[in-house]
């Protein structure tokens, strides 16, 4: 399991990306670098990083599932995920 704190960093950031994701836009199109660096740094959406959504664990993240590879084996072979199951040949 992650860090409750680094769990809680994560939203924040993701809270800032979209406070400012309008912005960041209108900033971008005009070409206005000056205006865009004044902007907070967890604004920009580059700074967040994946995280399973039941441990937080940050890598070995399954984009298609939202949990890490762990967390996505032991779904799977309790039969939690619809249309997935363990492969055997």
């Amino acid at each position: 399991m992650a860090k409750e704190s680094m769990k809680a960093r994560e939203k924040r950031r993701q809270k800032l990306v979209d406070q400012y994701a309008e912005k960041r836009a209108k900033l971008k199109a005009e070409g206005d670098y000056v205006g865009l660096s004044r902007l907070p740094r967890n604004s920009n959406p580059i700074r967040l990083h994946n995280r399973c959504k039941l441990t937080g664990r940050p890598k070995g993240y399954i984009r298609q599932f939202g949990v890490s590879r762990i967390t996505f084996r032991e779904m799977a072979s309790k039969g939690l995920i619809p249309g997935v199951r363990k492969a055997s040949w």
